[in-house]
């Protein structure tokens, strides 16, 4: 894709030649001054890659019948059988890694989500024991469904993750009281064939779909989006369909005041090619969406149980935050428990649940505590205040390319007072304290004159006497 550049922060370069002390100092003092005064342009840091401007007659994709989602072509199941329980009767007990790290338990004081409803946009969900009269079906966009159902399980273990109620273990998910609309935009089990009008498709879902399942969670009443698919190209042309996914966004946050939050991606067959290892955030390798649109929406990394970023999380400038995005235990897409392992289609065979889709959903639940606590705030607000409440990586910028500003902190973001919150309120008034001090002991200076009189006579004494001895001891030598 074609980006413009995102301008950097102003920055300085080191004066030709060796010039020390206070030459030093005048040509940086008149540096300054010329850079405050406009006369010369600042130099600038290293530029980062963002989408074209969004056009003032941007259009959002057209509502189709009635606005109800429904497939844009006739999709058919690829041979793939639904999936089924992953648990083979085994009980996990282990409290997940995440749900630690994160002080769930503490944050849980504070919120609950209860009243915020969040959309997934997903697999579908089904209505697990755990998520019991909380699922609402919000539409299909591969079959004509309500969107509760869920054939990969995908989608049904990110809502565990984001809103599961506490199980017996003590697992819980990070936002445990929240409402969840199901809206099923994606499915590795359907294609489409193709026509000679219209390309053969081997997944369900693209990003025409995608913006279409965006504004109807908007126009539904969803406060928080998750979206824990991405969609990872090399870079080229930005398309029609890039416009309308960013048209579908902007008016989310922006019309409607939902918190946008997404996967950041992962490396691999089916997810993103190479990773933006290039330290130049002006060269990227793979273009990630919707987390190109960093502006708008909370773009999320995984952060593994070592506390460093995941070998599969995908990097670049567009980063936002971070979340758990290993050692998952959620809700059993094809059973009444909980699961810590799923069947890959690569692997046939049972691996971890780990992902950037986990980590994203993580970020959506401490959201919706967040506009629970804080019902006042606004889209922009919420997602201005889990970066600036996040635990930081160590460095300058208090950001990076890996985790964004860091590892969500949801204590930290449901009880920090971010003055960026209130714009115009007045300081507080500050009364000057007035403590009385005792004042200094006058100097006695006849007595002062005594004191040094008596000293001056003590030391003439004292050589008086040196001398005589001196006397004596030298008559008894010569005698």
């Amino acid at each position: 894709m074609r980006y413009r550049p995102r301008t950097g922060f102003c920055g300085h370069t080191a004066p030709q030649g060796k010039p020390k002390g206070v030459g030093v100092i005048r040509i940086c003092a008149a540096a300054v001054l010329l850079v405050l005064s406009g006369q010369v342009p600042a130099f600038a840091a290293p530029k980062e890659y963002e989408p074209p401007p969004l056009p003032a007659n941007a259009q959002l994709p057209p509502r189709g019948t009635e606005g109800a989602p429904a497939p844009d072509v006739p999709y058919v199941s690829n041979g793939q059988q639904c999936i089924g329980s992953s648990a083979k009767g085994k009980t996990v007990e282990d409290i997940p890694y995440g749900q630690l790290r994160l002080n769930l338990e503490q944050a849980h004081r504070f919120a609950t989500g209860k009243g915020v409803k969040v959309a997934v946009i997903d697999t579908g969900v089904v209505e697990h024991p755990l998520l019991k009269g909380r699922v609402a079906g919000g539409g299909d966009f591969v079959e004509r469904s309500n969107g509760k159902v869920d054939c990969d399980g995908h989608g049904t273990e990110v809502a565990g993750v984001l809103a599961s109620s506490e199980d017996a273990s003590g697992f819980v998910g990070a936002a445990p009281e929240a409402e969840i609309l199901s809206i099923r935009h994606t499915s590795d089990r359907f294609e489409f064939k193709g026509t000679a009008s219209e390309p053969a498709r081997p997944r369900a879902g693209n990003l025409s779909t995608l913006a279409k399942a965006i504004v109807h969670a908007a126009r539904s009443g969803a406060e928080v989006i998750n979206i824990s698919v991405t969609n990872c190209v090399a870079p080229q042309e930005f398309s029609a369909n890039d416009q309308m996914l960013q048209a579908a966004i902007r008016f989310a946050v922006d019309k409607e005041d939902v918190v946008i939050v997404t996967a950041a991606g992962n490396l691999g067959p089916t997810g993103c090619p190479d990773q933006n290892d290039n330290p130049d955030p002006r060269d990227v390798k793979v273009v990630a969406s919707p987390p190109l649109f960093a502006d708008d929406v909370l773009s999320v990394a995984s952060i593994g149980e070592n506390g460093t970023v995941s070998q599969f999380s995908v990097w670049g400038p567009w980063v936002s935050i971070a979340g758990p995005g290993e050692g998952i235990v959620t809700l059993d897409p094809g059973g009444p428990g909980l699961v810590n392992a799923g069947i890959s289609p690569e692997a046939k065979e049972q691996q971890p649940i780990v992902g950037t889709s986990f980590a994203s959903p993580y970020v959506a639940g401490v959201a919706a505590l967040v506009r629970e606590r804080f019902p006042a705030l606004t889209a922009r607000q919420v997602m201005a205040r889990l970066k600036a409440t996040a635990q930081h990586p160590g460095n300058t910028d208090g950001r990076d390319h890996k985790v964004g500003h860091g590892m969500v902190n949801p204590v930290a973001a449901l009880t920090a007072v971010i003055p960026a919150e209130r714009p115009g309120a007045t300081p507080p008034r500050i009364t000057p304290i007035h403590t009385v001090v005792n004042p200094p002991a006058e100097r006695n200076w006849r007595s002062l004159g005594f004191a040094l009189g008596g000293a001056g006579t003590g030391f003439a004494l004292l050589l008086f006497t040196l001398f005589v001895v001196h006397a004596v001891r030298r008559s008894r030598a010569q005698a």
